[in-house]
């Protein structure tokens, strides 16, 4: 690979996920304000922050692939927030039971010499299982998933809240799509199999 490739993001998780394609990439925490506008639907607001985010690289890099990633999960149409005390974590949790919960991956990979963007909005729906409260004080009080949107953490003792995943690459759920990824870096010449 040429030019540098570059992770928008100082999440370990996408960290992780980007690791396991074995190339070599650098990364750095974009700053941006996540503010939804007004009438933007979830999967317009998971585009623009996502290109937004990449698009920040100009600050540190002068060439490049730059990956930009957002989520935002929704229930009943509405966007689901970070729990942030125990008590909200249990609400949201028994909301859920026996519900679905999609997720709305953005994803965008941008070309810092050209300023070309390639986005786009990935879906992965969660199908809860029926809890009882019982089990949902339990998973919040081992887990302690009050930073994570849903109050649950699919990659830890969360996928044991489901009943089936649907989607077409697992890597979504926690936040950077790599089937979609490898797409997109192909067609900036890329081929991650090639490397």
């Amino acid at each position: 690979m040429k030019s540098p490739l570059i992770l928008a993001s100082s999440s370990p998780f996408r960290q992780q996920i980007l690791a396991k394609l074995c190339l070599q990439f650098d990364s750095f925490s974009p700053d941006i304000d996540e503010s939804a506008h007004p009438q933007e639907t979830p999967a317009e607001l998971v585009a623009r922050l996502s290109e937004a985010k990449a698009q920040t690289a100009h600050q540190y890099y002068s060439n490049g692939l730059v990956i930009g990633s957002d989520q935002v999960a929704l229930f009943n149409d509405q966007i689901l927030g970070k729990p942030h005390t125990v008590e909200n974590a249990h609400k949201q949790l028994l909301q859920f039971s026996g519900q679905v919960v999609t997720f709305l991956t953005g994803l965008s990979v941008y070309q810092l010499e050209t300023q070309r963007a390639i986005t786009k909005v990935v879906p992965f729906k969660v199908h809860f299982r029926t809890l009882s409260e019982a089990q949902i004080k339990h998973y919040v009080a081992k887990e302690q998933p009050l930073n994570c949107a849903g109050s649950f953490k699919s990659e830890g003792l969360g996928i044991c809240l489901f009943d089936k995943l649907e989607g077409e690459d697992p890597n979504t759920l926690i936040g950077l799509p790599l089937i979609e990824l490898t797409k997109s870096l192909a067609e900036f010449g890329v081929d991650v199999l090639g490397q």
